[in-house]
């Protein structure tokens, strides 16, 4: 295995002509994933209000990504995604929230354990799912050390290794979930009116509030991410681990999770290994987290498994380069399917477009969870309040046509759809086409109008009893 290793990375080192002269041993793999944190809510990012310390340190050690996806803009079908190395819509069951992940996908860490690492997991892996109707008797984030994230638990990990064996560990944060503790933003000396507050929210102090304490539980992942790394440089195995720190999906506000508008699957992302490439870089290529687990097996010396639709970006990350480093990663695929009741979709983004296609309009289009907090609160209580209220609502909760374009350079916040304009219609239907060719490639049922089979899935709500499907009720119930 380590023969086999040496000379798979040797290989992409001397090729990429990294400042590494012999090829490292095999990497420690640790991933520092918080729940809900999307872009572009780090000071890496441009966001200098609130404070993300654990990703500016792997960022400064490795390499930044500013194009990073979620492959769905919900938990657990991302995190599915994550660990298969394969789409969420490739993945039958594991496409819905609340839904399963059948055995015979196979996920990185069963792959890495066969090959001598040390697994495990502490705090939220794939979830919130039925694992046990999948046939899986272990989460695939890795056998659990706890439900939750106890600041010993890693360290005691590690300290019980012996020292020639490679560990995996996913430290699987619940920050920056909600619900929120009202107030504690501003509390912890978060100041409302340094805040960015985004286009498509409406600037008003419930609003200012509720995102200090989103801020405030984004900085709490962030402390419990660096007593991990202290843990791990305490150890003497920071050099040589491959650390990956990012977030779920995108932020719970209103335009954000649920959707696959860019705030909903735009994801922070920064990954260092400091035995095997230089770091102080940013990337400008896209990629998904189907990419995830592709990267983890090679840097590991192990075949990826070929049903693997992601792509490995080790050559990114040991290529020594800034910038776009492969002009083929233009672009990303995303989507939905069930989550509380929803519009199917699916998307691709691009460095100036977005094309979303939506599926079976004629449901609630209210992706967003009914819990969502003070800001959809406020916009749902005021949307008729004036104009622009009524505007930002629309945006975020009406009803959408079956085509969504936008010109996100010129357009940021998504506002205009310019699926309908003669002027862009060379545009839309070349994305159109791609979008369409890479689902057809992938075998998207819903590329074949057989979607049906997404909605009548099997979900189970908390209790472990099951939900009723699409086609018994078209707005589902089901709880984050």
């Amino acid at each position: 295995m380590k023969i086999k290793f040496t000379l798979a990375v040797a290989a992409l080192l001397f090729a990429s002509a990294v400042f590494v002269h012999s090829a490292p041993a095999r990497p420690n793999i640790l991933i520092l994933m918080a729940d809900d944190w999307g872009w572009p809510h780090a000071w890496q990012y441009g966001d200098t209000t609130v404070k993300t310390p654990a990703l500016d340190r792997i960022a400064q050690d490795g390499v930044l990504f500013n194009h990073a996806y979620c492959s769905a803009p919900s938990c657990a079908p991302s995190r599915a995604a994550l660990f298969t190395g394969r789409n969420f819509w490739e993945l039958e069951e594991g496409a819905n929230l609340l839904g399963t992940l059948p055995v015979k996908f196979p996920v990185y860490t069963e792959l890495l354990k066969k090959a001598g690492y040390a697994v495990a997991s502490v705090g939220k892996g794939y979830a919130p799912a039925n694992l046990a109707a999948g046939g899986r008797t272990v989460n695939p984030a890795g056998p659990s050390l706890s439900p939750a994230v106890n600041k010993d638990d890693f360290e005691k990990f590690i300290s019980k290794l012996p020292a020639d064996q490679p560990f995996c560990f996913w430290f699987g944060s619940r920050d920056p979930h909600r619900p929120y503790v009202k107030g504690s933003g501003v509390k912890s000396g978060i100041d409302p009116a340094k805040v960015q507050v985004p286009g498509f929210l409406p600037d008003v102090p419930e609003v200012r509030s509720d995102l200090c304490d989103y801020y405030f539980a984004v900085q709490r992942f962030n402390a419990d991410a660096m007593r991990v790394i202290a843990a791990l440089k305490k150890s003497g195995r920071y050099d040589n681990t491959l650390i990956i720190i990012t977030g779920d999906n995108g932020s719970p506000f209103p335009h954000g999770k649920t959707q696959t508008y860019k705030w909903g699957v735009h994801q922070p992302l920064a990954i260092c290994w400091k035995n095997a490439f230089a770091g102080g870089r940013t990337v400008e290529d896209y990629t998904s987290f189907t990419d995830f687990a592709p990267t983890i097996l090679e840097a590991a010396g192990l075949p990826v498994p070929p049903e693997m639709s992601g792509k490995s970006i080790l050559p990114l990350l040991v290529s020594g380069k800034s910038g776009q480093v492969e002009p083929q990663r233009d672009a990303v695929f995303v989507g939905l399917e069930r989550h509380g009741g929803s519009y199917p979709m699916r998307a691709i983004h691009t460095k100036q477009f977005v094309y979303i296609r939506n599926f079976a309009i004629d449901r609630d289009p209210n992706n967003y969870s009914k819990k969502g907090g003070p800001s959809m609160e406020y916009m749902m209580a005021h949307k008729n309040d004036n104009a622009e209220l009524k505007r930002l609502y629309a945006l975020s909760f009406g009803p959408r046509p079956t085509e969504e374009l936008y010109d996100i350079q010129k357009d940021p916040n998504e506002f205009t759809n310019l699926a309908a304009d003669p002027k862009f219609a060379d545009i839309k239907k070349k994305l159109s086409d791609r979008l369409m060719a890479y689902l057809t490639q992938t075998k998207d049922p819903r590329a074949f109008g057989k979607g049906e089979v997404f909605d009548n899935y099997p979900t189970w709500n908390g209790k472990g009893n099951l939900l009723p499907t699409v086609s018994q009720q078209k707005s589902g119930s089901e709880a984050e």
